[in-house]
């Protein structure tokens, strides 16, 4: 078999063909033409000169986002959106900046893909408070609270500043919801969907083109339905296998709904609705909330995910 030799002129050309198809965006049936050769031989020289070194491919990304799982998630689970961030950037033990951080790129990612017209659904919590801190664009769009604030205490302006700013930035309509998540009991919770603000952001679900939702873990400070409950109520259901709450709904470790008589006393939108949402993207941050984020994506609601290192190489 003959070897080619890698003379001035080979080197020279392959640099030529590299050029028009890398840079120039010309098809090797083009080059081919151009060079007087087949598109077979086009294929073979920069096969072989990116084998040999000649060419070199560089992908350069933030230093903050992880390619390599952020495809392997994708894959696994064949999800339409998966950004996962480098844990290894955080300072350890510092989880206000790493939700600071998942909050930025989630922003990012909705300026991204956000369009004209869509209705964008976001629940309340950390992680979303840090999404509109995060938000600088966005188009316009009408902008739905879908889920109740902090439990059992009043709600105010502040707590859902995360919608309001979203509306201001992609200056759309707004329906927030100025209520609790988790009501004493399921009449209180019926008189507050028949409130006007309320009865509003809920007739909206069904219009829901795109939503951002989070998952709580079963644990102290990890689900704002946890910290409502008493001590009885929370040993109980973890007796019963909750290990994770997503818009009030808890979970199992395979992702199926565990105690669905809590549902009559929450404000927020269902699985049935939230299944009709087109593109729905879940936002995981902490190797404490992995089991839960696991669970979450069993349910089979959610089209991506943001998420960090340590969750995304459990979930792996």
């Amino acid at each position: 078999m003959r070897t080619h030799h890698t003379g001035p002129e080979y080197l020279v050309q392959t640099a030529a063909m590299a050029r028009r198809f890398y840079l120039e965006g010309k098809s090797k049936m083009e080059i081919a033409e151009e060079f007087g050769i087949s598109r077979f031989k086009v294929a073979r020289t920069l096969e072989t000169a990116l084998r040999d070194g000649l060419i070199r491919l560089e992908i350069r990304l933030p230093p903050e986002l992880d390619a390599d799982l952020s495809d392997a998630l994708r894959t696994r689970f064949g999800l339409r959106h998966s950004i996962v961030i480098d844990s290894q950037q955080e300072v350890p033990d510092d989880t206000v900046q790493a939700t600071r951080r998942l909050g930025a790129v989630a922003a990012d990612l909705l300026a991204e893909i956000v369009t004209e017209n869509d209705v964008l659904g976001l629940v309340w919590g950390p992680e979303i408070e840090a999404l509109g801190l995060g938000l600088t664009t966005l188009a316009r769009c009408t902008v739905v609270q879908l889920c109740g604030a902090t439990p059992l205490r009043p709600v105010n302006k502040t707590a859902v500043e995360a919608v309001r700013r979203a509306a201001t930035i992609s200056r759309g309509v707004v329906h927030p919801i100025y209520a609790p998540l988790l009501l004493p009991d399921g009449e209180a919770a019926r008189m507050l969907r028949e409130q006007p603000g309320v009865v509003d952001a809920i007739r909206c679900f069904g219009q829901v083109t795109k939503a951002v939702v989070t998952v709580g873990g079963w644990g102290p400070g990890l689900s704002t339905i946890y910290d409502a409950l008493g001590d009885a109520e929370r040993e109980d259901y973890r007796r019963r296998g909750v290990c994770a709450e997503v818009v009030g709904q808890l979970l199992d470790a395979e992702g199926r709904v565990v105690v669905p008589e809590l549902t009559e006393r929450v404000i927020a939108i269902s699985f049935d609705e939230l299944r009709k949402v087109p593109d729905v993207i879940l936002l995981a941050d902490g190797v404490e909330r992995a089991t839960a984020a696991s669970a979450a994506v069993k349910t089979g609601l959610f089209h991506g995910i943001v998420t960090d290192a340590g969750v995304a190489a459990s979930l792996l």
